[in-house]
């Protein structure tokens, strides 16, 4: 296993991605680093985010305004977590009253590509998955009514 300068040896800091069919790729350590990264690009806050900003610059009170339920302490959480990873970048304009915008940084780019394919196959396959889902339900409740 390779390990970049800055990296941990300990394997209780790493878990392996070279090898595509690995089964500990997706590792359920809570220290996994492929894991963090994963849990923090992919819930609904951060998601949100990424996609109204790949709509351009906004300032703090427009994203709020912008993503329906978030409180202003998520808002802010979030934005910092996304900063320091790297995919949101904040820049603080210096005038009375202080203004700050949020923009995507190039990496945060490429990570609305890979989310809106994921949006894209949603789409396409939205009806597919709401039929499993009632033919599931449908199911579990008649093995619940013989039971």
């Amino acid at each position: 296993m390779i390990v970049e300068e800055g990296t941990l040896n300990s394997p209780t800091h790493l878990c392996r991605t070279d090898d595509p069919y690995d089964v500990l790729q997706w590792d359920t350590r809570e220290d996994c680093e492929v894991r963090q990264i994963l849990d923090r690009i992919a819930d609904k806050w951060s998601l949100l985010v990424i996609a109204l900003l790949d709509r351009g610059t906004l300032r703090f009170t427009e994203l709020r305004r912008g993503i329906d339920g978030i409180s202003q302490r998520m808002l802010t959480t979030t934005l910092r977590q996304l900063e320091r990873d790297g995919l949101v970048r904040r820049t603080v304009h210096p005038v009375v009253p202080p203004r700050v915008d949020y923009e995507l940084t190039p990496l945060g780019v490429t990570l609305h590509e890979t989310i809106q394919s994921l949006v894209t196959w949603t789409e396409a396959h939205q009806r597919e998955i709401a039929a499993a889902r009632a033919d599931y339900d449908a199911r579990t409740a008649a093995a619940a009514a013989h039971s």
